[in-house]
């Protein structure tokens, strides 16, 4: 054989294994969700693929929080936000009316105002900044290869876990009653409500922005869409929003039990209702199915364009090291918040709580703070590898 018989064939062979690996890929993804409809129930099934989708459109379309706002703040660039607040608005439409009609049936991301909770979500916006990654942040890019979010996303979990042993402590210091815009106003006056700030917040970050910046790019409008349709999915088959910190607390939970540790010295993970998620399958876990179809979802669409070839992250010492205490931060500080970007900011907002609005003000503050000291702690070095923008 010739060189150049040898060469044209090594170039057909590597689109032909390409091909290969991507349809393997899409069948691994199918297979895993009819396994666990097959084990669990279809409705566990659904969730996983819903996992999958989130996975998919964050990482697929670059549809992340932490980034988004670090644009802002950084380079007056609105449109990751922007786009964040049309998703959410276009859960709030069908949500809001939805949980008020079907109160039996379906709950919403309704918290109560305190102490803990602001100054939680305030360090939430902190570390998520320094490790450029919310809670579905970590899990994408954990998930899509990136060394910051794989070190941190076992902290988040830990320290997810230490909140809640702690948060009956921390709920003490004070909060003011659960006050949900649907209960307050009704379902179509609390909706409105929701709108027009959602809108005030649009505009004031769209004027705020140089001509140049204020255009939403089509990927932005897609994901925006695709990932509304998913968090109302994740409504309608768990009875319940979009969420991802419990998750990660109830595997440290599990993991801690299987250590020999005894929980019900705690409030929260002693109550009967948390014993019993600890002793089952982590795949009738509605907020650990998603949980891990976000990380499968991330991982199918970093394979799909690179392989399983990952370039390695070199940072400086004190870089991993401020990896591991903003993970620990990130799932303690969330734990108190009641959630983090998704559970709190997009669930809460989208279904009319006004923790969420609380939340956001509080965890942007804090973002402001993160981004300065994200630049003194060795990252900014750090190529990209994936995860969110």
């Amino acid at each position: 054989m010739t060189s150049l018989t040898a060469d044209s064939a090594g170039q057909a062979g590597a689109p032909r294994a390409g091909l290969f690996w991507r349809v393997a890929l899409v069948i691994a993804g199918l297979a895993a969700v009819i396994a666990v409809a097959a084990f669990a129930g279809a409705r566990y099934g659904l969730l996983l693929a819903v996992g999958l989708g989130f996975g998919i459109v964050l990482e697929g379309l670059r549809f992340g929080f932490a980034g988004p706002w670090r644009a802002l703040i950084l380079r007056r660039e609105p449109a990751g936000l922007v786009a964040q607040l049309i998703a959410i608005a276009a859960v709030a439409i069908i949500a809001i009316p939805l949980i008020e009609t079907h109160s039996g049936e379906l709950i919403g991301a309704h918290a109560p105002v305190g102490f803990a909770m602001i100054g939680g979500a305030f360090v939430f916006g902190i570390a998520m900044q320094i490790v450029l990654g919310c809670g579905s942040g970590t899990l994408v890019n954990a998930g899509s290869g990136n060394a910051v979010g794989a070190v941190a996303l076992p902290f988040f979990a830990i320290g997810s876990f230490a909140g809640a042993w702690h948060l009956d402590w921390w709920t003490g210091l004070g909060t003011a009653p659960v006050i949900a815009f649907g209960d307050a106003f009704g379902a179509y006056g609390g909706l409105a409500l929701t709108l027009v700030l959602l809108a005030m917040v649009a505009i004031i970050a769209l004027r705020g922005a140089k001509p140049e910046h204020r255009r939403i790019p089509r990927r932005l409008w897609l994901a925006a869409g695709f990932i509304a349709l998913l968090a109302i999915a994740n409504l309608v088959i768990a009875g319940q929003p979009w969420g991802v910190v419990y998750g990660l607390g109830l595997w440290a939970a599990k993991g801690a039990t299987a250590l020999g540790a005894d929980l019900t010295g705690s409030a929260f993970w002693g109550a009967p209702a948390n014993v019993e998620r600890v002793r089952q399958s982590l795949l009738t876990d509605v907020t650990s199915l998603t949980n891990i179809g976000i990380i499968a979802g991330a991982m199918l669409v970093a394979s799909w364009r690179r392989g399983f070839d990952q370039p390695v992250t070199r940072l400086p010492a004190i870089a991993w090291i401020a990896a591991i205490v903003a993970g620990l931060l990130l799932g303690y500080s969330s734990r108190l918040a009641f959630g983090c970007n998704v559970g709190a900011f997009f669930s809460g907002i989208s279904t009319g709580s006004l923790h969420g609005w609380v939340w956001f003000a509080a965890a942007f503050a804090g973002s402001i703070l993160g981004v300065k000291l994200r630049a003194r702690l060795g990252f900014e070095g750090a190529p990209k590898r994936g995860g969110q923008p």
